[in-house]
């Protein structure tokens, strides 16, 4: 608490005034946290002066909120960079991160419990700087850092905000920033750690080092490449719902029976605690894409039927443990599988989404991702390409024709027309045994399954790392 109080004193956070009846005051609390490394051993203990930012009134001490944060589709693109050029990743937290954002509002808050002012006691604090549990907080970090990245040189992603980009003659950098965690990597590093230190010339920054473990991502290294993982995640998510010791499952959903709404449960709570925490698991797993979209359509109702579906998703994933992605160097192409599956809700047998719709979401993610490319400054030898394996949205996508079977489709969704005809996209037809797509549209047998799953993930123990 002490070495807490006195960053915030060195930061100028604020100043005591003396108090009005005009003022909103708002109140604050301590906050503590033990931070762990990967491995689960205690690394420190935190104390953290939060705001209450629910005393705040709107327009009063508060405007604009919002605040970006790094898509994890651009983690993924700037990790597959980093394995295909052989790039080092480096890993920097900002200690205090919103104490360095700037107020443009006024605000008061009431002196921190147990260090108010001895002389000036009901004096109270006139912010000049954001506090965490302020509702302006991220935005006013996220300003302050992105206009002192700009100073630098940086340029930020048209795609992704919170994407910067530095080019300068044959210097490449990339930055990503996620509120106060920050992942840096280029082609020069020694043009890395110069831009580190102007860095920590004006924020209190820890160079961590390369990358190990963000945002609950664990970073194993191999020659030419590196292993991507939740399994801290995973275990501490398994005994937070009592499941270390259950039977694992071979899938994460059952193809019978169906999930239906029935009878309701008590207290929904433990169920949305579990499907949003699942969600953020897809990010190394999306063998689990499929089993947690259903789970996550009961948010609002759930069943207890809807309860066990969820923990069968945490029972497949104790027995699968070892899986993550695998990023290494590799052909510099973009391919799309799309898929969709007719008839899909039991409840109404309206398709979940046509296969020409699929398509065409699947031709807007290619087309943002080629985006972030030429964001980054970089293009692709050859014509991005999607497998489908339906013949007739193949045939809808290059015939310019509208026929009355169509008429009920969107125009919007004919845009990948477009793509077509000018050639930004190619469009091959594969058999529904090879579909990749399969394994995000319905339940499937075992054996299925995971052999589509052997396409996307491999086994860390498929591999040796360096120091993992």
């Amino acid at each position: 608490m002490a070495s807490e109080f006195a960053a915030l004193q060195r930061q100028h956070t604020w100043q005591l005034v003396p108090p009005s009846s005009d003022q909103n005051v708002v109140g604050c609390r301590w906050v503590y946290k033990i931070k762990r490394n990967s491995d689960g051993s205690v690394s420190r203990y935190k104390a953290r002066l939060v705001a209450k930012g629910f005393h705040q009134q709107a327009g009063v001490d508060f405007a604009e909120t919002f605040s970006p944060v790094v898509k994890p589709p651009t983690v993924r693109i700037i990790l597959s960079l980093a394995a295909q050029n052989q790039w080092s990743l480096r890993q920097l937290d900002v200690s205090n991160a919103f104490l360095h954002g700037l107020l443009k509002e006024t605000v008061f808050m009431a002196q921190p419990l147990g260090f108010v002012d001895s002389s000036l006691p009901s004096h109270v604090c006139h912010l000049h700087k954001s506090l965490y549990g302020l509702k302006q907080a991220p935005c006013a970090w996220f300003e302050r850092f992105t206009s002192h990245l700009l100073t630098l040189g940086f340029k930020a992603s048209v795609a992704d905000a919170s994407l910067f980009i530095l080019s300068h003659k044959s210097v490449t950098i990339y930055l990503l920033l996620y509120v106060d965690d920050i992942i840096i990597t280029g082609n020069n590093s020694s043009a890395v750690s110069n831009i580190i230190s102007q860095l920590s010339a004006v924020f209190e920054l820890k160079d961590l080092g390369p990358l190990r473990y963000f945002l609950e991502l664990q970073i194993d290294y191999k020659k030419g490449g590196f292993f991507v993982h939740q399994r801290k995640y995973l275990t501490d998510l398994l005994q937070k719902f009592t499941l270390t010791d259950c039977k694992a499952a071979s899938t994460p959903i059952a193809t019978t029976p169906l999930l239906t709404s029935t009878e309701l449960l008590f207290d929904p709570t433990p169920y949305q605690s579990l499907v949003g925490a699942l969600q953020y698991a897809t990010f190394t797993r999306p063998d689990i894409t499929f089993a947690v979209n259903r789970v996550c359509q009961f948010m609002h109702k759930p069943s207890p039927a809807h309860l066990v579906a969820a923990k069968r998703i945490l029972r497949y994933l104790k027995g699968t443990l070892d899986r993550g992605i695998l990023f290494q160097p590799g052909p510099f192409a973009l391919t799309a599988f799309t898929d969709a599956d007719w008839a899909g809700d039991p409840c109404d047998r309206r398709s979940t989404s046509a296969e020409y719709r699929s398509l065409a979401s699947g031709a807007a993610e290619l087309s943002w991702i080629r985006q972030v490319l030429c964001d980054l400054g970089l293009f692709l030898p050859s014509t991005p390409l999607i497998w489908c394996d339906n013949t007739s949205a193949l045939a809808l996508a290059s015939n310019p024709v509208f026929h009355g079977r169509t008429k009920h489709i969107e125009v919007d969704y004919h845009f990948i027309r477009e793509r077509v005809v000018r050639g930004d996209l190619m469009l091959q037809f594969i058999s529904t045994e090879d579909q990749l797509a399969d394994v995000f549209t319905k339940a499937l047998p075992s054996p299925r399954f995971h052999r589509l799953c052997s396409k996307l993930l491999i086994c860390s123990t498929d591999h040796q790392f360096e120091g993992g």
